[in-house]
C-alpha cells in the first residue's frame, strides 16, 4: 500500500482543525494530530470552534493548549455561538469561519463530514468547503446516537500509545461530558479498532476519514 506523505518534507506541516463543538476535534482527529506532532519537525496548528461558550469554552482551550503543547504554533479561536443552533445563525457562523482564512494557509484541514445528521457538524462542514477551494480537506468522524457512521477513504494509523494518550486526554479534559453514557474509553477505542482493522494497521488502530477530493 503505497502511504500519503502531506507536506513537502518531514520537517514542516500546517493542520486548521475546525469543529462546532469544544470535544469534536479531539475525539475525531486527536490521535491524527499526536502523531503527527511526533514525526514532523515543525507543526504550525490553526484550531478553531464555533460552540465554545462559558465553562464548555475553558474547557476548549485548556484541551487545545495542552494537546498542541509540542507545535511550533498553535493559534486557538473560539467562538459562543449557541450550541444545538448554528444554522439559525448562519451569518454569524460564515462570518467567523470567513475570518479563520487568516490565521495559517493549511496544508491539511481537519472538519466536520457533509453528511453528518448533527446540524451544527454539517453546517461547519459546508462553511469549510465553502471557504477553502485549494486545499486538502479531510472530514472526521463523531460516534453518535444518530448512528450515521458512513464510508471512509483515507486511514491514519495510530500506535497504542498514542491511542491512550487520547483516551486519556479526552477523559482528563471533558469533565463536563462524563454524564454522557457514550462518552468513555471503549467508544473512542472501538472506533479506532474498527479503523484500524480495515486498513490493516500494525497496531490494529487507526483514525479515518473521508477525502472527497485529491489532487495528486
Amino acid at each position: 500500500m503505497l502511504p500519503l506523505r502531506p507536506g513537502d518534507d518531514r520537517s514542516r506541516l500546517r493542520v486548521l482543525c475546525l469543529g462546532a463543538h469544544s470535544d469534536d476535534i479531539e475525539i475525531g482527529c486527536a490521535g491524527t494530530l499526536l502523531r503527527w506532532l511526533d514525526e514532523y519537525e515543525q507543526v504550525e496548528v490553526g484550531w478553531a470552534v464555533l460552540s465554545a461558550g462559558g465553562a464548555r469554552g475553558g474547557e476548549a482551550r485548556a484541551s487545545a493548549e495542552s494537546l498542541l503543547h509540542a507545535a511550533a504554533s498553535a493559534r486557538i479561536v473560539l467562538g459562543e455561538l449557541p450550541d444545538a443552533y448554528l444554522p439559525a445563525h448562519f451569518a454569524q457562523a460564515k462570518a467567523f469561519v470567513a475570518g479563520l482564512r487568516d490565521l495559517l494557509d493549511p496544508d491539511i484541514v481537519l472538519t466536520h463530514r457533509l453528511d453528518d445528521r448533527h446540524q451544527d457538524h454539517r453546517l461547519v462542514a459546508e462553511l469549510t468547503w465553502q471557504h477553502w477551494r485549494d486545499h486538502l480537506i479531510l472530514e472526521y468522524e463523531i460516534p453518535k446516537y444518530e448512528g450515521n457512521l458512513g464510508p471512509v477513504n483515507t486511514y491514519l494509523p495510530v500506535s497504542r500509545a498514542i491511542a491512550a494518550r487520547k483516551t486519556r486526554h479526552l477523559a482528563q479534559h471533558f469533565g463536563s461530558q462524563r454524564s454522557k453514557d457514550w462518552f468513555d474509553d471503549e467508544t473512542f477505542l472501538g472506533l479506532m479498532r474498527l479503523r484500524g482493522l480495515e486498513c490493516r494497521s500494525a497496531s490494529g488502530l487507526a483514525e479515518a476519514f473521508l477525502a472527497r477530493k485529491t489532487v495528486w
